[in-house]
Order: C-alpha cells, then sequence, then structure tokens
C-alpha cells in the first residue's frame, strides 16, 4: 500500500481542548461512527433484504432484515408488542417498550425467531448467546406516529412541521453491546472487515431500526412514505448517565477519537482548497445556518445557547464566498475568527471545515479504535513522573480539594439497575462505595504524595499501591496526551451533559435536547441514506447536520 505524507498544522493543544465545556460544545462530523458506517455501506455496495415479516395490521409482531457488511451478513431481529400509555417511559427502570430488537450474526431461523422473541423483550432480564450481538429498545413518538399513519390512510397532506421538529418515529433508550447481559463480546467481531471500528455494529443496529420504522408506519398506513420524506426521520435517543464513565474508563479510546479529529483539523487548515471545494464550503454553511434555525428545544438556557451560535454564525460567514476561500490560508483565518466566538462556534466551524476533506479525513477513521489497555512502567523515575504532572496535569494539582465544593459530588453504580449514578458527598449516603471516577482527585493525591520521593516508580508505588492506577494514567499522557479530561469530574459544578455530548457527536449524534444536566435526547441517521437508496445505487455520504426537505 502506498504511503501518503499529509501537511498539516500543529495540532491544538489538549488543555484546551480536553475541557468539559469544549467537550460538550461538540458536533458530529465526517468522523463519526454512523458516517464511517453510511460510507462502508455504500464501498461494499450492500443492499438490504426482509426475510421475516410477520407484523398485523395494528403493526404488532416479528420482523427481520438481513444486511452484508464487509463480508459478513448480519440480520436485525425486531418485535412489537401494544404498550400501555402508562408502561411509556424513556428512564432506565422502564420493564416494557413498544418495540425491542436484537442486532444477530447471520439469519435467524425459525426456532432462532422464537427464542429472540421469547427474550428480547425481556431485554436484561433475557437470555442471550454468542449470536446476538446487540440489544435495543423503543418506544415510538405516539403523537407523530400516529399523525402519519392517519394521513396515509387518509391520503390527506403530511404533517410536515411536526416532521421537522420530532425527526424521529421511534426513540431507543438503550442500544446494547460488548458483552452486555450475555451478548458477545466485542472481541468476537471486532478484526472483521466494516466492524472494526468504534461502535460500527451499534450503529448498524440503529441504522436498520430506522429501516423498520419506516416499513412499520407503511405497513400501519397502507401507503408509502416518499424518500424523502423518510430521510428526514431518523432514530431517537434518549441517553443518560450510563453512557459519560465510558469516556473515563477508556482513556486511550478516547485519546484515539480525539487525536484524529485534531488531526483531520490540522490537515485541512493547510489544505490547498480549489473553487469547487470553496463553492461546497459555502453550500454547506447555508445549510447550517437552516440546520440552526430548525433545532428549537424546550430548556431555556440551552435554547439561549442556539439562538446565540446562530447570530455568531451569520458573523462568521457574513460574505463568505467561493471566491473569498480560494485563497492561500482562507480556512486558517476563519478558524482564528471562530475563536473570538463561543466554544460553540468554534467547534462547529471545525466540523464544518472538515466535510469538503473527505479525501484527507476518512482514512482517519480507520486509526479510531484502540485496543491497547494503561500499563504501567515500573522502571520510570519519581523525577520524571512528576515532570509529566508537571506538563500535563496542572488541572488536577492545581486543585483545592481541601474545599468541600471540590468533591461535591461522587460517582456510583445503582445496585437496582447496574448503572452508573452521581450521590452528594456531603449530604447523601454512599461515597463508600464511590465509582473510581474522580482522577483529578486521585492524581493530586498522587502529586502530594510524590514529593521528595525518588527512585524508580516501583518503589514509590510498593509503600503506597493505591496510586497505581494515578501513575499509570499520567504515564499515559506522555504518548497519549488527549486521554484525560482535564478538569475535575467530582466538583459541585461539573455536568455529565458535557460528557454525553461529546461521546454522542462521535456517534454522530445531532439536534442535542438535553431534560437536565444528567440526559438528553438526540436524533441519529437524521438524513442518512435509505435501504432503497442502497439498492438503487444513489446513496451519498452527504447528509451532515440535516435539514428540512425544501
Amino acid at each position: 500500500m502506498k504511503d501518503f505524507v499529509f501537511s498539516q498544522a500543529k495540532l491544538r493543544h489538549p488543555d484546551k481542548i480536553m475541557r468539559l465545556s469544549r467537550l460538550g460544545a461538540m458536533f458530529p462530523s465526517r468522523l463519526s461512527f454512523l458516517r464511517s458506517l453510511t460510507r462502508q455501506l455504500i464501498s461494499d455496495r450492500s443492499t438490504v433484504s426482509r426475510p421475516h415479516w410477520n407484523i398485523d395490521e395494528d403493526g404488532f409482531g416479528t420482523a427481520v432484515y438481513s444486511v452484508t457488511v464487509g463480508g459478513h451478513t448480519y440480520s436485525l431481529f425486531s418485535i412489537t408488542k401494544s404498550l400501555e400509555p402508562e408502561m411509556r417511559t424513556d428512564r432506565v427502570i422502564a420493564e416494557a417498550w413498544d418495540a425491542a430488537f436484537v442486532l444477530y450474526d447471520g439469519v435467524p431461523d425459525a426456532s432462532e425467531i422464537e427464542r429472540l422473541s421469547q427474550n428480547a423483550p425481556l431485554q436484561e432480564a433475557g437470555r442471550f448467546t454468542q449470536k446476538d450481538l446487540c440489544l435495543s429498545r423503543a418506544n415510538k413518538s405516539v403523537r407523530l406516529f400516529d399523525q402519519i399513519v392517519a394521513s396515509l390512510r387518509s391520503g390527506t397532506g403530511l404533517p410536515m412541521g411536526m416532521i421537522q421538529s420530532i425527526g424521529y418515529l421511534m426513540r431507543t433508550t438503550a442500544v446494547y453491546g460488548n458483552g452486555k447481559f450475555g451478548i458477545a463480546d466485542r472481541r468476537e467481531i471486532e478484526a472483521r472487515p466494516g466492524l472494526q471500528g468504534p461502535f460500527m455494529a451499534e450503529m448498524l443496529t440503529v441504522w436498520l431500526i430506522r429501516t423498520f420504522t419506516h416499513d412499520l408506519v407503511e405497513h400501519v398506513g397502507g401507503s408509502q412514505l416518499p424518500d424523502i420524506v423518510k430521510r428526514q426521520l431518523g432514530i431517537g435517543n434518549s441517553t443518560g448517565l450510563g453512557m459519560a464513565p465510558f469516556l473515563v474508563s477508556h482513556p486511550l479510546l478516547l485519546h484515539s477519537w480525539m487525536v484524529c479529529r485534531e488531526t483531520a483539523l490540522a490537515r485541512v487548515r493547510v489544505a490547498e482548497i480549489d473553487l469547487e471545494k470553496a463553492a461546497q464550503l459555502v453550500t454547506l454553511s447555508r445549510r447550517v445556518a437552516q440546520h440552526l434555525l430548525e433545532w428549537n428545544i424546550p430548556d431555556p438556557t440551552h435554547q439561549s445557547r442556539i439562538v446565540k451560535l446562530r447570530n455568531e454564525w451569520a458573523n462568521l460567514t457574513v460574505g463568505l464566498s467561493a471566491e473569498v476561500l480560494n485563497k492561500n490560508s482562507a480556512l486558517d483565518c476563519l478558524i482564528y475568527k471562530s475563536e473570538l466566538g463561543s466554544q460553540d462556534l468554534q467547534e462547529l466551524t471545525v466540523s464544518w471545515m472538515l466535510e469538503p476533506f473527505g479525501d484527507l479525513v476518512d482514512g482517519l477513521a480507520e486509526c479510531m479504535a484502540n485496543p491497547h489497555a494503561l500499563a504501567l512502567d515500573p522502571a520510570m523515575s519519581c523525577d520524571d513522573l512528576r515532570k509529566i504532572l508537571v506538563e500535563h496535569c496542572g488541572y488536577a494539582t492545581e486543585v483545592d480539594f481541601t474545599s468541600p465544593h471540590a468533591s461535591e459530588q461522587f460517582w456510583y453504580v445503582s445496585e437496582a439497575k447496574l448503572e452508573p449514578r452521581i450521590g452528594k458527598r456531603h449530604t447523601e449516603l454512599g461515597a463508600d462505595r464511590e465509582s473510581p471516577l474522580d482522577i483529578s482527585r486521585q492524581i493530586h493525591a498522587l502529586a502530594q504524595d510524590l514529593q521528595g520521593q525518588s527512585g524508580p516508580i516501583w518503589q514509590f508505588l510498593a509503600q503506597v499501591p493505591r496510586h497505581r492506577l494515578a501513575v499509570q494514567r499520567v504515564q499515559a499522557l506522555v504518548h497519549n496526551p488527549y486521554s484525560e479530561i482535564r478538569d475535575n469530574l467530582v466538583d459541585g459544578e461539573m455536568a455529565p451533559i458535557d460528557m454525553l455530548r461529546c461521546k454522542l457527536s462521535f456517534f454522530g449524534a445531532s439536534k442535542f435536547d438535553p431534560k437536565s444536566q444528567l440526559w438528553t435526547r438526540i436524533t441519529l441517521a437524521q438524513g442518512a441514506p435509505l435501504a432503497s437508496d442502497l439498492a438503487a445505487g444513489t446513496a451519498r455520504d452527504d447528509w451532515w447536520l440535516p435539514v428540512s426537505a425544501p
């Protein structure tokens, strides 16, 4: 394979990038996992079949969708049941849902369909095998689903305003993978072509669920939706605290995601831009403006951020033309100009700027998986470890942890649902069962105890073994500088929503709709190619920040 050498600017410093407030301002990009998946489907010329469909006129029953990715066939098993309104909730305590799904390795036969029919609706209470790769459940957006059904049955106009504002027919409340609840571990599929990247199996599950929801509403409505409307209907998702600790417990993976994104930006900042790419950026800038106008949420704090971002975007792009962009350093100048605005504006500009440069950016997606784990270098001297602390860990060592506010919150795992939760250390019980997500506090304690120590670090750890994890994480920063969130995750002002948005942006989520600092709704795969687009050979990787049809 030919080696390519790319010119690039200097990467933005981790002290600037790895802050909660900036992570909470990230937007999806070409490197988002759903985008990588759809490019794989297009490249493979994949087609979707429906070998099983046993859905009654009310929309209840079972269905199977099959697709080949990277030479392997996977199937989505779907089951829908009648659900009383009072049972429909996005909360993790729910025990019943409108629909349940399993991504299956291969194509299930009749006996496997029967097994899945019995177990999929039970979710974590079910029994699963190594053929089951992902587990999910979803609830209808009942208002929109019923309105579309009524329109299809009567032949009257579709509720386009609702379609634009809601954007999905069903909303998942979990998409589980990687061995949870007895399903197959990621190591079973991580080397398979097409699924090597992070969360590829989960993204395939989401995309196939979207296909099912389109077929379901058409089946119940008795008529077909126009493709242009179906592309606007993605999959909703409700995500809470369960997702946040992942970024902390997978530091090397986080580094891979972030360094790839920063490398993509560094390449684009110095790239030569021809008139075609310049014109594409101008067109995309108008799409951004429309997307921001169509993004409206109930939360007043976050809605005010959107309103501010609309104004900032208008100011950033005023007078923008292909001729203006077709000049040396034009993109770099836009980055500097964006830094006069909010972090929302800065990170939106980054994602926008990557879009026309697939030739420079897309290959980085192959580097976003990271199979390595933290390792201890026991021979490192205490002096060298102190140097790393000085260079990389001021965000932790300079915190005054004698202040109660600095450690006001603590993370723990709920005994009832085995899900992460946050408690108030000084007013609530449970801090004695704290999860080790207080990384800043651990690094601070390490720095304190390391004072005056000499010799190899193994001698120090033999005396104070509780610092082993902190030492490993600090040592990792030398070669993985984006591996740590450089903020205090137990501070009284810490907002988990920032971690959620960061991870969800890498999934490819848009239209974040926070319901508190602890959970958010999002939309996935809105604007993405349809199964019919793949079959017709017309699918395109051009659905960043989707907007309503004209």
